[in-house]
């Protein structure tokens, strides 16, 4: 019998060690129930609900989150749409880690907030949708579905809708063989799924079935809700961190529909998975039993022998037996932890270029009492899809590690594709990623290499897979480990994606090339730049060193000028007789593996006819995932960037605008209490413009006069919607740039956010929007004097528009910080 057992990240089923993590598995032995739960993005899953199921009942679950978040905001970092997507799978599967359920996703590519379920069709193809998560429950094969959302206009985001739409067609339809042929869905038969749910902890009633996740369990020395919310806390680009609470944790739940016990009363079961032939395998989290089990006999022998002390002392004849009569790949993992048998495999380095190759060492550690098999046929080998094994020890009899002895076999692999997300190695469509068809029933696809290295003790035999990493120490946070990845030998990139260029104007910009090495030998690189009619640079191709692995830059000096319009800048690198013309991204936080985005070495040039107010010297304070920095000082405006933990002693003096950044006063506690230091600076003749916040923003003291929010806010997402100027005459619509219907054209997801529902009339509101169907919303901008100076606050979406390059949004910005040349009437409050 040969068990595949996958000790990749996601594979435990939490980061527990040793007879913990062996506790776990013993429970769990023969239960076979599975739920899917079904959400819109990356933090919508219930984790307290998964942890108690996982945890608590041993079942094996399950979360589909329709997108990957992409259309969200970054509380850690400037990255926004593909990037952030990326970041949140890696952290929803660092959660996954934790909790111990599966992680799936469809095509669908987060576009942003919307409304209602009609305006998120028009960016999702309901039937592509449909049949990826049809395709995902027939793969998965739960018994029971728990839709998060209700599926009604309560749950706010058009998105939540949808999830909760399908999740319930999903129910009707996986086991409908006329509607969906297996041939539709990657060759996966029917599967009708016996009862559905609606997951109402964060709802309310009514309910049908309640549920304590409050239950302390001894194995992992938390209740489920402690695990839950460290699990949940990793989603840190969503700022959902929570401090975990002991004691009751209820939830609830909503039977709506049913296939196995139709004619019972919903509010008297006692299980989710009453009425299922099999649901006696649930694990008992009170008496910590198994209520009744396949296997009996098996499981129950297997249970008397587990000793915590001494792991060894379990049966590994039960385990074998158990492993070849159905319930191979979790006996498997049980009976290496009770061996305790380590595979590690490891390379001297974390980045191999594409032609390279590479030798890794796979280890295997006997850290038990008795021999362990190191099966040799078949050899040891890597996999994945940016190498290939090349030369590795043949195919050979078994021989014996001993006990406290550890066994290296070398495998040479070398470096074929980057290593990427494999949802991004295709450009999308629309609003859906063009992932091949084979992929979307994949809980786990990995752009890493894996090891695999083959053992047997006590006649049972397991397949153990891990990834190949680069081990080494760092002097303040210690051991650590990066994946090895493959890239290109060269790759290039420039500073940004899309600058603003002031048009008819003289331009001259030094552009930097970055250069990155993925190869071993030093070289030389030739760089060149393909420039738009209209700029030249000081050399038409410089040649650099790139030392081995390492990193370069080539500058070039760019001049000219350029009507309005959109441009594209280009750079290419050759060497050894190839040319690159491709760079990366690199994203790395702690508490995710890193990733690497790859795009060309483009840059597109939006020349703007745009004139900076005169004398204009602005002061900015980053907000959240803030990236307008770059552009505004692209337009030529004399900007200097403030740290809110210096703003009690800088010298405000010099600034005629001090600009806040969106979120600001949100993620700054030392923003907040220098607050009144900046009203009193505006006060006496300063003008600041503060970019949307949430509720906070509501707070008697943190603007100079009060306004109001709605629960939920008032939004405008239709970024082609109509505006209504209210105050045509405005200063801060005509100078220095005049605002035109044009200006507002070509703006980008969010169009405004979080807008003021009432606000004082010491306000003017300058434009007025509005939603398909929806009443105009009359706060995307409001101007108010206060002493000498002026008051801006803006809800429009700047901090996506200025990173575009929206022509439009840079000229209004623009007048926005020009209000005191502007001449924007002043009193004194």
């Amino acid at each position: 019998m040969l068990a595949a057992l996958l000790l990749a990240p996601l594979a435990a089923s939490s980061q527990e060690r040793g007879t913990s993590a062996l506790a776990d598995q013993i429970a769990g032995l023969g239960t076979t129930m599975r739920v899917l739960v079904i959400a819109a993005h990356p933090d919508d899953e219930d984790t307290r609900l998964i942890t108690w199921l996982t945890k608590g009942h041993r079942a094996e679950v399950a979360y589909l989150s329709l997108t990957r978040g992409d259309g969200g905001q970054n509380l850690i970092g400037n990255e926004l749409g593909e990037a952030l997507g990326a970041i949140r799978t890696e952290e929803l599967l660092t959660a996954r880690r934790l909790d111990g359920a599966h992680q799936y996703f469809t095509r669908a590519y987060d576009f942003g907030f919307s409304k209602s379920a009609e305006e998120t069709y028009k960016h999702w193809p309901h039937d592509s949708l449909l049949k990826d998560v049809v395709t995902i429950v027939r793969a998965f094969r739960p018994n029971v579905i728990v839709s998060v959302f209700s599926g009604t206009p309560r749950d706010g985001h058009g998105q939540h809708q949808v999830s909760a739409i399908l999740a319930r067609e999903a129910y009707d339809a996986a086991g409908d063989s006329v509607r969906f042929p297996a041939k539709s869905t990657q060759g996966l038969a029917p599967w009708t799924v016996s009862k559905f749910y609606r997951d109402r902890t964060y709802w309310g009633p009514p309910f049908s079935y309640q549920f304590d996740a409050g239950d302390y369990d001894p194995v992992i020395g938390l209740s489920y809700a402690e695990l839950a919310v460290i699990s949940r806390s990793q989603h840190r680009s969503q700022g959902t961190g929570a401090l975990p609470r002991k004691g009751p944790a209820p939830g609830y739940l909503m039977r709506e529909a049913t296939r196995v016990n139709a004619g019972t009363d919903s509010t008297k079961e006692t299980s989710i998975f009453d009425g299922i032939a099999g649901a006696s395998l649930a694990y008992d989290s009170a008496s910590r039993k198994l209520t009744a089990q396949p296997l009996p006999m098996l499981v129950a022998t297997l249970r008397s022998k587990f000793d915590p002390w001494d792991p060894e002392a379990t049966s590994a004849d039960v385990l074998c037996r158990i492993g070849a009569q159905g319930d191979a790949r979790a006996a498997s993992r049980a009976l290496l932890l009770t061996r305790g048998v380590a595979v590690e495999a490891t390379v001297d380095r974390d980045l191999l270029a594409i032609g390279d190759s590479i030798p890794v060492a796979i280890a295997v550690y006997d850290r038990g009492r008795k021999p362990l098999v190191r099966r040799r046929d078949p050899a040891p080998t890597v996999r994945g899809d940016a190498v290939s094994a090349v030369r590795g020890p043949k195919p050979a009899p078994a021989d014996t590690i001993a006990a406290g002895r550890a066994a290296v076999d070398t495998v040479w692999i070398v470096g074929r594709q980057p290593s990427r997300p494999w949802w991004l190695e295709r450009p999308r469509t629309g609003d859906i990623y063009a992932v091949p068809a084979e992929t979307v029933a994949e809980d786990l696809r990995d752009p890493f290499a894996f090891a695999v290295a083959h053992v047997a003790a006590d006649g049972c035999s397991a397949a153990v897979e891990v990834p190949v990493v680069h081990r080494f120490a760092d002097p303040v946070k210690g051991g650590m480990e990066h994946p090895l990845m493959v890239a290109p030998a060269v790759t290039l990139t420039l500073d940004t994606q899309v600058e603003y260029v002031p048009a008819n104007a003289r331009i001259d910009r030094t552009v930097h090339v970055r250069l990155r090495s993925a190869a071993t030998a030093a070289r030389a690189v030739k760089v060149s730049l393909t420039l738009p009619k209209g700029l030249a640079a000081d050399s038409a191709a410089r040649t650099v060193q790139l030392p081995a692995l390492g990193t370069a830059t080539a500058e070039f000096h760019v001049r000219g000028s350029l009507a309005a319009g959109s441009y594209a800048m280009s750079a290419a690198a050759e060497s050894g007789g190839q040319t690159f013309t491709t760079g990366y991204q690199l994203i790395d936080y702690d508490h995710i593996r890193p990733q690497t985005l790859y795009r060309d070495a483009t840059v597109t040039l939006q020349a703007v006819d745009v004139v900076i107010p005169p004398g204009a010297n602005v002061a900015y304070i980053p907000g959240t995932n803030d990236n307008s920095i770059p552009a505004l000082q692209q337009l030529g405006i004399p900007l200097t960037v403030l740290d809110p933990a210096t703003l009690a002693g800088a010298d405000l003096r010099p600034y005629t605008t001090i600009v806040i950044g969106p979120r600001a006063y949100e993620t700054s506690p030392q923003l907040v209490a220098n607050n009144a230091r900046l009203l009193d600076w505006v006060k006496g003749g300063g003008t600041l413009v503060v970019q949307y916040g949430q509720y906070e923003m509501t707070q008697p003291g943190m603007m100079p006069y009060p306004v109001t929010l709605t629960r939920p806010a008032a939004r405008v997402t239709e970024e082609d919607a109509a505006v209504t100027v209210l105050a045509p005459n405005d200063p801060l619509l005509n100078a220095p740039n005049r605002i035109g219907a044009a200006d507002w054209k070509g703006w980008v997801q969010d169009f405004a956010l979080y807008m003021p529902t009432t606000w004082d009339p010491a306000y003017t509101a300058l434009v007025s929007m509005h939603d398909a169907g929806e009443p105009p919303v009359n706060s995307g901008i409001l101007v108010a004097p206060y002493g000498r100076g002026t008051y801006v606050y803006t809800t429009l979406a700047f901090f996506r528009q200025l990173p575009a390059g929206v022509p439009g949004a840079a000229r209004l910005f623009v007048n926005l910080l020009g209000a005191r040349q502007a001449g924007a009437p002043r009193t004194t409050p």
